[in-house]
């Protein structure tokens, strides 16, 4: 049978990496889209051994671009997350992660001129409305990608890519509080389930019996863990506003404990049904806001810093991210901004090629 070809670039933004597409060559009916996508990534093998998937969901991350119809941004960012083994996308999270690679990759695919030194890049995440500024290094106008920024959970170093995201409170609820509390009890247990760039529902480790200090393995082999994890979050879905996410992405589910490396808090994060391999950059920022905020689950496990803006940094299982958090406290805890500097690097580009009968309409 024949297969069809797809333009491409492959991509490392932060900890993830995904196939990078022009959504213009992709097709718009989203049915036959999730087809496609699941066919390029190679969904329904724990290998990914069909397609250009790596077996964990930080590597089954797809990017689609185009140039935006908005007044303020320059790039569209339209986010799939495909599934390792259930063939299933969703459409409805962000990945601030391959975020990173958004600027370079608009850059080297023509949707945006790059400026003489620095390029920045103003983007539109479709999926939540999230707006976010990128600063790419493009000395003589070209994308540079050697410097020698490191981020823990990525080898060796890259040239910096600094992001700030704008207004993401309550990007995906429309409220910092989805449920209008600091802490709500779910199966007897505290949790605070907070909308900043992600929904996320935040819980402290101790009170899942964990110590927060587990390598991914030991956490993933606690099927458990995982059981009790996903009741809580079934039912904050539903108080958060979002529905059954039985089969969705979000909310993110994450645990707290005391830091222990000189960060300001110790933290694992999970996909949700599988433990993170470092930290995602959009949920970074909602646990930021968590610990930053008085009266929620994270009282008692740190010494709050003082003053805004203020580097929150968080212990995850591959080192540490440094959040900079935009804040002030005159109604509650009310988020200006927050910015992080990242890395990514171009992998590949050509042609990626799925079978035919995932898009039979193609023209």
């Amino acid at each position: 049978m024949a297969q069809i070809s797809i333009p491409f670039y492959f991509m490392r933004g932060g900890t993830s990496r995904g196939p990078v597409f022009h959504r213009g060559d992709l097709p718009a009916d989203r049915d036959t889209l999730s087809n496609v996508l699941i066919a390029a990534v190679g969904s329904g093998h724990p290998l990914n051994i069909d397609g250009i998937g790596g077996g964990n969901a930080v590597t089954t991350k797809v990017v689609m671009l185009s140039k935006s119809k908005d007044e303020w941004a320059d790039i569209d960012y339209f986010f799939a997350q495909v599934s390792v083994e259930d063939r299933l996308v969703d459409f409805k999270p962000t990945c601030g992660n391959m975020l990173c690679s958004v600027g370079p990759a608009a850059i080297e695919m023509g949707l945006i001129p790059a400026a003489e030194g620095t390029t920045e890049v103003n983007i539109l995440a479709v999926n939540t409305g999230a707006r976010i500024v990128a600063r790419v290094h493009t000395p003589g106008g070209i994308v540079d990608y050697q410097g020698a920024t490191p981020i823990d959970g990525v080898p060796g170093t890259a040239a910096p890519i600094e992001v700030s995201f704008m207004d993401v409170a309550g990007s995906s609820t429309g409220a910092l509080l989805p449920t209008g509390n600091l802490r709500d009890t779910i199966d007897g247990i505290d949790v605070t389930c907070m909308d900043v760039a992600m929904p996320v529902v935040i819980a402290r480790a101790a009170d899942f019996g964990v110590s927060g200090y587990e390598t991914c393995d030991e956490l993933d082999a606690d099927t458990k863990l995982f059981a009790r994890m996903e009741s809580v979050r079934l039912q904050a879905g539903q108080l958060m506003g979002l529905g059954d996410v039985t089969k969705s992405v979000i909310p993110k589910f994450a645990l707290l404990a005391p830091a222990r490396a000189g960060g300001t808090i110790a933290t694992r994060y999970f996909m949700p049904w599988k433990t993170h391999p470092s930290m995602a950059v959009t949920a970074s920022q909602c646990i930021a806001s968590c610990a930053l905020t008085p009266g929620t689950v994270s009282d008692g496990l740190l010494d709050r810093p003082a003053g805004s803006p203020v580097m929150v940094r968080l212990e995850h299982p591959a080192g540490t991210m440094d959040v900079l958090v935009d804040y002030h406290m005159a109604d509650g805890f009310q988020l200006n901004s927050a910015g992080l500097v990242r890395t990514a690097r171009k992998l590949a580009v050509g042609s990626l090629f799925v079978p035919a009968d995932a898009w039979p309409d193609r023209e």
